[in-house]
């Protein structure tokens, strides 16, 4: 939306980057079986820009899993609202932490 944008009317980066940790989020949180958080974004990328009005889709895919952490690869992808033409945007990589119910880390139970 334009509230997201600079002046020339490209999304900020800090919105896309946030879109990107939601999906990790999700992502780390199913195959870890429970409660992750952020714990390190590594190598992010920007590739080029996202206007107002494009399709954005983010995708996640285990690196690795440690004992309570996971690394998780995430990238933005752009369609234009005209066309099936889709281009890679941002790139990064993410690393979750899982915690058990009292905040504490905890094994990672990949599921």
């Amino acid at each position: 939306m334009p509230a997201d944008t600079n002046p020339y009317g490209d999304i900020f980066g800090g919105w896309l980057v946030s879109q990107m940790d939601l999906a990790a989020s999700a992502f780390a949180s199913r195959h870890s079986g429970g409660r992750t958080v952020t714990a390190a974004i590594d190598a992010i990328s920007f590739l080029r820009p996202v206007r107002v009005g494009d399709e954005v889709s983010v995708y996640a895919s285990l690196l690795s899993v440690g004992r309570t952490s996971m690394s998780i690869a995430v990238e933005a992808w752009q369609r234009d609202r005209n066309s099936e033409d889709t281009q890679p945007v941002t790139k990064a990589k993410f690393t979750f932490v899982a915690l058990d119910e009292t905040g504490r880390p905890r094994p990672v139970q990949f599921q």
